[in-house]
């Protein structure tokens, strides 16, 4: 690991070089002494994220860096030994995936996959890696790169925007053990494929995810697994359909990033409002949705690097946006609308504060960095998506400086508001009356 004081990610701010040292120090500890999962229910480790959204918000204070580490730490399992012999059938030479087939998916195996994409990485580079191993391979890699409530693809988005080999390499790793349950709905999805010309709006998909009954109501407030166990158990062809209408040019890549981008924002933040609007509570953002805006600065960083083919950035785009569209669907299709931004009040708003201010008040947030990640993601979205407002994009739900300070003020507020720190599947009355007071 090695952060410097220029390399501080999308915002692009400055940081010193305390700030660097230290996340490099804690980040480098992080590597060699914690497993991926902190339990045996496959709960990530976020202390990577963490540190970096910090470091990238300019947070400079060494005492909140090292806090937000040590508040995270006392629950981390240790490292898991690794199998020298087993794995040996995966090393350099020898054919992926298929030697690797029979580990992939197990947990056990994550520090040899580890040791194993350190070497390569070691001797390749990040392009070659990634093009070989992940970006080349759709069968195995690629659909568990969007499992775990995307967790990989964040795992990659802070190694790949950071340039940092070792958090790609556990990136790699992460993902290489991660299940393929996705795998049938996303080639499914792809397979039949049935847009005729340019896809519409964005929007108008998840309001027809809404609007269609199945779909609708396929998720339950009982079901353990809303995606496995409710959308794709009561309604799989039917969200498949409504899937393989997403459909990316190679020639709309930046634009249809930035409605990806923004659309996630506007859907979680809308959903955030469902339950003061309807219930009285307290606003929350949904767990899940959270996850969907968090990963999304990948695709900024993506479609700047050269070595990734036009075909694959396209392609990785369009699968996001089906994991979009059916998160949402498992989530209980919260109901939208800009005027839950719009007429958002904000607690704390000063005079002349900009939404980089709003944000660096989760600086001293306790949690384990799901907060200072939204609102990181929440203001390169701003700043990425600020020139299709002015060119008057009808995607476009989230206008002026006004709503967005607002969506930033929700971000804050929500997450120090009384109760839980978001709600789980938030289209359902009952997650409000468990979360929120």
């Amino acid at each position: 690991m090695h952060i410097t004081p220029d390399n501080t990610g999308l915002w692009g701010v400055k940081q010193t070089e305390e700030a660097a040292k230290k996340v490099t120090d804690l980040l480098q500890e992080d590597m060699e002494q914690h497993h991926v999962f902190f339990n045996k229910d496959h709960f990530h480790n976020h202390i990577p994220h963490h540190l970096l959204a910090l470091y990238g918000t300019q947070c400079t204070s060494i005492s909140l860096i090292q806090k937000a580490y040590d508040n995270n730490v006392n629950y981390q399992r240790s490292v898991l030994p690794r199998h020298n012999q087993d794995t040996k059938v995966f090393s350099s030479g020898n054919p992926w995936p298929s030697t690797a087939k029979k580990y992939l998916g197990k947990e056990e195996f994550y520090p040899d996959f580890l040791t194993f994409f350190q070497s390569e990485i070691d001797k390749n580079g990040i392009p070659e890696v990634l093009n070989s191993y992940l970006f080349g391979d759709w069968e195995e890699m690629m659909p568990r790169l969007f499992g775990g409530a995307l967790h990989p693809l964040i795992q990659l988005m802070y190694g790949m925007e950071w340039n940092q080999p070792a958090i790609v390499a556990e990136a790699l790793a992460q993902t290489a053990v991660h299940s393929d349950q996705m795998k049938e709905y996303l080639q499914s999805a792809e397979s039949r494929q049935s847009q005729k010309g340019r896809m519409g709006r964005m929007v108008d998909l998840f309001n027809e995810v809404r609007s269609n009954e199945k779909v609708s109501t396929a998720a339950r407030s009982s079901d353990n697994q809303k995606i496995y166990d409710g959308v794709l158990e009561r309604a799989k062809e039917e969200m498949i359909s409504l899937a393989s209408r997403v459909k990316i040019g190679v020639d709309e890549i930046e634009e249809r990033t930035a409605e990806m981008f923004e659309t996630c924002v506007y859907v979680a933040a809308a959903a955030a409002r469902y339950g003061r609007v309807k219930l009285g509570k307290a606003d929350k953002f949904d767990f899940f949705l959270m996850h969907h805006v968090n990963s999304s600065p990948i695709f900024v960083t993506i479609n700047a690097q050269e070595w990734i083919t036009k075909e694959t950035k396209a392609r990785t785009l369009e699968w996001k946006v089906r994991m979009d569209l059916l998160q949402y669907a498992a989530r209980g299709v919260p109901e939208l609308g800009v005027d839950k931004l719009t007429g958002y009040q904000p607690k704390n708003a000063r005079e002349g504060e900009s939404i980089q201010d709003i944000i660096s008040r989760l600086h001293e947030f306790p949690d384990d960095g799901h907060g200072i990640k939204l609102g990181r993601a929440a203001v390169v979205c701003r700043n990425f998506c600020k020139k299709y407002e002015d060119q008057g994009k009808d995607w476009v739900q989230i206008q002026g400086d006004d709503t967005w300070k607002k969506v930033c003020h929700l971000i804050v507020d929500s997450v120090e508001a009384p109760g839980d720190t978001w709600v789980r599947s938030g289209g359902f009355d009952e997650a409000w009356e468990v979360s929120c007071v």
